[in-house]
């Protein structure tokens, strides 16, 4: 595909990630290479303007207006790519005189806070028309510091850090730092087809760079930099060309901009409206909500956060009593609640439990929000029929092999899943109690982690291989009476749940946070019968596998966009033979 036909047809491919940005650079690509433009055999060949300017540097030297920097012939095997029979590979230090900056000492205030524009690498952010400086400074900092007087029209690119490679056109005279080195084109070299040349080789100086906390491309390496040089002619209308696909560009990146701002905002209306509260919505207009988002899922998550949002209003809607229907024949969760109690009754009178906290009831008024018919709010601890917590042996610094034992991280406990790879081998020799042991069906709970993940729960679906609880995890024993798969969506996902962890959390470390046995206990549960619980659970499970195939579609989508994009700019950067 030619270079001509793969700008014709870019907003077929326009959605592939990074495609924007993609384009500006393919365009600077091809102008480089002489492929945005067609050659005009009458130009004036590269090579003549070379001679040209050979003889405006040697005058310029004998005026003794710059100094004599000898700049070494371009070998072909140094040229990077083929340029047309009318251009000339040459070097960046034979197109311009160049000089970096400096900064005057910092302890002598008559440097600073003068009328001259002093400039950093911070400063340029590929401007066109650069003027102004954050700081100044003075005439006398001229007279008795090292610095490059860089005039209108000259070119900057930034040499330190993360700003490497950015450039920019001054607009008036200005000096620079030592992170900055500054070129005065020679006649017959245009400053924006040198700024755009710079542009194109961004990631080249950054893989240039040398350094470690702050790696720097030096001046001599980009003096030494091959450079393509145009007939003059052929300069401006490469420039004229670049800058109007460039404005192409705006619009383009102004387009898809405000395409996924209105697609945002429907996405965000939609499920706001699905997260209204039951009394503030009637039930006929919730379910066109509902079905209208659920149909239109492929169109309207576009992106992962998309994907994301959809995820947390399904499990909003969840534990509000709002994802399934409420069957009038089931048990009450109020009849649930009474048979849990008598169960823990008959433990605590047979000695069989460990003594639980006292939990104050939840009044309507106190409750987070409203509930359906046959729910009731209780305090998780009345839905715990017992709890124990792990051990603290000494380990490894690896995780168990073999036929070792291994105690659990907290990071065992992630969300929804057990990462039984999550542990450390015990060190030889030690004896796990019998009661540390981890088994199917336990109900883990971390009660220690950062402060957006602690009191995380999780059910172990399968039978680990000889692994113990640590002293940071807690298993709670959960009656069969209820499901506790639905009781990890709302410890885990209810925002009111993560929040009241948030504030409950204790300890100094800004990273590590705490929540006793007594918080966890204490979190509200919004508890509906039985069977609406299995129900809910069902439903979630179906449709967070929608979402699993929905991020895997997007992902596959955004990689086959991203790939044919790629084929088509390299095709169309590969000279024809």
């Amino acid at each position: 595909m030619s270079p001509a036909r793969v700008l014709e047809h870019f907003e077929r491919i326009s959605d592939a990630p990074d495609a924007v940005p993609r384009l500006r650079r393919f365009i600077l690509d091809l102008a480089v290479r002489g492929r945005l433009v067609e050659q005009d055999p009458s130009d004036e060949p590269a090579s003549q303007l070379l001679r040209l300017i050979e003889a405006e540097k040697a005058s310029l030297v004998k005026a003794g207006e710059i100094k004599k920097q000898e700049v070494i012939p371009l070998g072909e095997d140094e040229q990077p790519f083929v340029i047309p029979a009318s251009w000339a590979w040459t070097r960046l230090g034979a197109v311009g005189d160049w000089g970096s900056g400096s900064t005057p000492p910092r302890g002598s205030h008559e440097f600073y806070g003068g009328g001259i524009t002093w400039l950093k690498s911070g400063e340029l952010n590929d401007n066109k028309e650069l003027r102004g400086s954050e700081e100044t400074v003075t005439e006398a900092a001229v007279t008795k510091c090292s610095f490059r007087r860089n005039q209108a029209g000259d070119v900057l690119i930034a040499m330190y850090g993360a700003t490497i490679g950015k450039v920019a056109i001054l607009a008036e005279p200005a000096l620079t730092n030592q992170a900055v080195c500054g070129c005065t084109p020679f006649s017959g070299v245009l400053n924006h087809y040198l700024l755009n040349f710079l542009l194109s080789q961004r990631s080249h100086f950054h893989s240039a760079s040398e350094g470690g906390a702050q790696p720097n491309i030096s001046k001599v390496k980009i003096v030494e930099s091959p450079f393509p040089l145009p007939p003059l002619a052929e300069q401006h209308r490469i420039v004229a060309k670049v800058d109007e696909l460039m404005a192409l560009c705006d619009r383009l990146e102004a387009a898809q901009a405000e395409r996924e701002t209105r697609r945002d905002r429907l996405v965000a209306a939609s499920l706001n409206r699905m997260n209204q509260p039951a009394d503030t919505a009637d039930s006929q207009s919730f379910r066109d909500d509902a079905r209208f988002h659920l149909t239109h899922l492929p169109r309207l998550t576009t992106r992962p956060e998309h994907i994301h949002q959809l995820r947390q209003t399904i499990l909003n809607l969840a534990v509000r009593g709002r994802l399934v229907s409420q069957d009038p024949n089931d048990e009450p969760a109020a009849g649930l609640l009474s048979r849990i109690r008598a169960e823990k009754a008959k433990r605590a009178a047979e000695g069989r439990v460990t003594a639980q906290p006292s939990l104050p009831a939840i009044a309507d008024e106190g409750a987070p929000f409203g509930t359906p018919h046959g729910w009731t709010w209780v305090r998780f601890g009345e839905l715990i029929t017992d709890a124990d917590a792990g051990w603290s042996p000494k380990s490894e610094g690896f995780p168990r092999s073999g036929n070792h034992w291994g105690v659990l991280k907290v990071s065992a406990v992630s969300w929804n899943r057990f990462l039984s790879s999550e542990n450390k081998q015990l060190v030889a020799g030690t004896a796990p109690p019998q009661r540390a042991q981890v088994h199917e069906g336990d109900f883990l709970i971390s009660r220690a982690n950062t402060s957006e993940l602690v009191a995380k729960c999780v059910v172990v679906e399968e039978e680990p291989e000889r692994l113990i609880l640590s002293d940071k995890l807690v298993r709670l024993q959960i009656p069969a009476t209820c499901s506790k798969k639905f009781l990890c969506i709302v410890n885990n996902h209810a925002d009111y749940a993560r929040s009241y962890y948030a504030e409950e959390a204790s300890g100094t470390s800004l990273s590590m946070k705490n929540v006793s046995r007594a918080v966890i206990y204490a979190l509200p549960i919004p508890l509906p019968p039985l069977a609406e619980q299995h129900r809910i659970v069902a439903k979630v499970d179906e449709l967070m596998a929608l979402c699993d195939r929905l991020e895997a579609q997007l992902t596959t989508t955004q990689t086959e966009t991203r790939h044919l994009l790629e084929a088509v700019l390299h095709q169309a950067l590969t000279p024809v033979a």
